[in-house]
């Protein structure tokens, strides 16, 4: 596949598409573990962490080197990481605390600091990271460089807290930012920014069921004349590979 290119997989049902995404992830995961020993995977919320249910059994659990996993979110709700609507808090209880991923290996949000102190926590734990070459700077970009995302889709084409309209879509410069105005609530939380999205190797878009298929139309359909892109159109890759992974009631206005 041609660098900066996007492909399209349609899966029959919840089951198949959960297993097409455990196949993707686990070969990622051992490409990526081979070539440089550390796999930098980064989670969103939602139905996504279900989706990676195939992940904790076999034969995926047990061939997976858990130990080279680096995980990080695309953003996080301002709230202990205890709580329950936390996605961190989702993400423990549905899929890591399920597979042996070193816990200095997760880097949470942290939840002892306002929001302005927790996006400055996480972005200067990312330089870290990428002093200590765990994370990969871009070659095209001051923005780090992340192997895989595994990320969802809103029924409005948000992609992690970045919705439509809002300013924070612009933003070049932060690698996480904060938002306090967020249409969906809570209201306040902390993002990884475009550029961010945009420097990855891997992006899988999981979209499941009926919700947000007007939205999967516009983005991949080629039918909408309107000029103003829904915030995951406005991904451009620099030099990687976007896979969308669809069930049939996702793509069912796809053609």
């Amino acid at each position: 596949m041609a660098a900066g290119s996007k492909d399209v997989k349609i899966f029959a049902d919840d089951e198949d598409l959960a297993e097409g995404i455990a196949k993707y992830t686990a070969e990622l995961s051992g490409k990526f573990a081979h070539q440089k020993g550390a796999f930098t995977v980064v989670l969103s919320g939602g139905y996504l962490i279900d989706k990676l249910r195939k992940l904790v059994e076999p034969p995926y659990a047990g061939e997976v080197d858990w130990s080279k996993w680096h995980v990080f979110w695309v953003d996080e709700r301002v709230m202990k990481k205890d709580d329950p609507d936390s996605c961190y808090m989702h993400a423990f209880r549905n899929f890591l605390s399920k597979v042996p991923i070193p816990p200095a290996q997760i880097y949470a949000v942290n939840d002892s600091l306002d929001a302005e102190g927790a996006a400055d926590d996480y972005e200067a734990r990312l330089k870290d990271l990428i002093k200590i070459e765990v994370l990969e700077l871009s070659p095209h970009s001051k923005f780090p460089r992340f192997d895989l995302m595994l990320l969802g889709m809103g029924h409005d084409g948000h992609i992690a807290s970045l919705f439509p309209h809002h300013p924070l879509l612009g933003e070049k410069n932060r690698r996480v930012a904060v938002i306090r105005n967020s249409p969906k609530p809570p209201p306040v939380r902390v993002t990884f920014t475009l550029p961010v999205i945009d420097s990855a190797a891997y992006v899988a878009m999981v979209v499941a069921g009926s919700v947000e298929v007007d939205a999967v139309k516009k983005a991949l359909g080629g039918e909408d004349n309107s000029s103003e892109l829904l915030p995951v159109q406005m991904i451009k890759l620099e030099n990687g590979e976007f896979t969308w992974f669809l069930d049939k009631l996702a793509a069912s206005k796809l053609g």
